[in-house]
């Protein structure tokens, strides 16, 4: 199944943008975590369905943490981690921001919530994809820890 297939299959399971992300970088580990996709749903509709930042930004921000953050005392922080950020919030913001007027998910929204079966599938598949790649570039192994 591809990406964009196991993207939807996990919207019509019920989750959200944020949480589809962690689940997909779970899968390229094969591994689960409930309390971290769990806790990814507060990301949902733009930080608990305030409309603020898009989820699939903020996730694949969380997921690029969870392959380059700081986890424990035993772990040294990694500089690589902010700069992977930047990057992938302004490519995110140079492709979503300026086709939808901004960032958030009230912009991208904006035509009604039917927007949402539209337009996030693809937001998602390729936010998850820039993850990918970054995490690729700055060295991290994506199968396995």
């Amino acid at each position: 199944m591809d990406d964009l297939s196991k993207i939807r299959r996990f919207g019509e399971q019920g989750f959200y943008c944020s949480q589809v992300i962690l689940l997909m970088g779970l899968e390229w580990q094969g591994k689960e975590d409930p309390a971290l996709v769990r806790s990814m749903h507060s990301l949902a509709g733009g930080i608990g369905f305030s409309g603020h930042n898009c989820g699939a930004l903020t996730g694949g921000a969380c997921l690029l943490g969870y392959f380059a953050g700081r986890g424990s005392t035993s772990e040294e922080e990694d500089d690589r981690l902010f700069l992977m950020l930047n990057e992938l919030v302004d490519w995110f913001t140079r492709k979503y921001g300026v086709e939808y007027g901004g960032i958030d998910c009230e912009n991208i929204l904006s035509g009604g919530k039917d927007q949402y079966v539209a337009r996030c599938p693809g937001i998602v598949q390729s936010t998850l994809q820039k993850c990918k790649e970054l995490l690729v570039e700055y060295g991290y192994e994506l199968n396995g820890e």
